[in-house]
């Protein structure tokens, strides 16, 4: 009788064995190279083979090949960009991506874009914009152009928006142009990031613009710099928070009681312990877990 063969499988396509063991020769070979400094950067069929590597079924070996094309840097962008934006195997675009944001390189930030805004994987889309996050200043004036416009879903907006938040004060002259945009996501994004800005640098212009923020016209904004102060920790904003217990809107004065539990300042214990009173169960709630965390601070700060 014959020996019968696997019909499904081309005659002429590799086996996963010799595929992972190729893998295996190659990365250890490049590393090899790039801790002796021999490594030739400009050798193209070794970087296409090094991106193909990020589609191997190990996931411990893409991590590798990944490490390896962040090490060789901004030569490797053009293959991992290719391959972001045509590869038909969505773990390497997958990989394409993370390695990308090793990387962060301003030259990939257009296909970054068109990959975090159309690729039909969400997880090629949240990948990119960590990219783009990481990449900084270059990408910033085109994520406050996506939270600008009407046709841009929410979920891609909320990326954008965290997207530039990570960033903080690497995007700060963007966003300090943005302050007045007419796109009022455009505004509550800036707001967040301008808290990220203020947690690094604890300048006097940010934080001023979150307190004055405070009294706002919309209660979107109000919201967000009451929760953007609850992280910068901030004594002088601490009279202008308890002013904001007393906003009409309950998110607003909901984010304004978490954010006077963060602080922890004592000044807040009195006007906390009135909104025991509101009329609405979920301040009540909300303010006593933060005289509860008031407590406990003072308690550590004694001790």
């Amino acid at each position: 009788m014959g020996q019968t063969t696997d019909s499904s499988i081309p005659a002429d396509e590799p086996s996963l064995e010799s595929v992972q063991a190729l893998n295996d020769a190659l990365i250890q070979t490049v590393t090899d190279q790039i801790s002796l400094g021999t490594f030739n950067s400009d050798d193209q069929q070794r970087l296409k083979q090094l991106v193909e590597g990020l589609g191997d079924p190990r996931g411990l070996m893409r991590l590798r090949f990944a490490e390896t094309l962040g090490d060789i840097g901004e030569p490797a962008t053009p293959f991992l960009v290719e391959a972001l934006s045509s590869h038909e195997d969505v773990v390497v675009r997958r990989a394409a991506a993370k390695t990308l944001t090793i990387i962060a390189d301003p030259e990939a930030v257009p296909p970054l874009l068109k990959a975090f805004l159309n690729d039909k994987d969400t997880v090629v889309k949240g990948s990119s914009a960590g990219a783009l996050a990481r990449t900084g200043e270059a990408a910033a004036p085109f994520l406050l152009d996506i939270l600008a416009s009407p046709d841009q879903p929410q979920d891609i907006k909320g990326h954008a928006a965290w997207a530039l938040a990570f960033m903080g004060s690497e995007a700060e002259t963007y966003l300090y142009q943005a302050l007045n945009s007419e796109s009022l996501d455009v505004r509550c994004a800036v707001i967040g990031a301008l808290g990220h800005v203020a947690q690094e640098k604890t300048d006097e212009k940010s934080c001023n613009l979150l307190i004055s923020s405070l009294t706002d016209p919309e209660a979107l904004i109000r919201t967000e710099a009451a929760a953007a102060l609850g992280q910068v920790n901030l004594p002088d904003s601490i009279p202008h928070l308890i002013l904001a217990l007393q906003d009409q809107d309950v998110d607003v004065r909901k984010a304004t009681i978490n954010s006077l539990g963060k602080i922890g300042d004592p000044q807040a214990v009195g006007p906390l312990q009135a909104a025991l009173k509101d009329d609405l169960k979920v301040i009540q709630t909300l303010a006593r877990l933060a005289l509860n965390q008031i407590e406990r601070q003072v308690e550590e700060d004694d001790w």
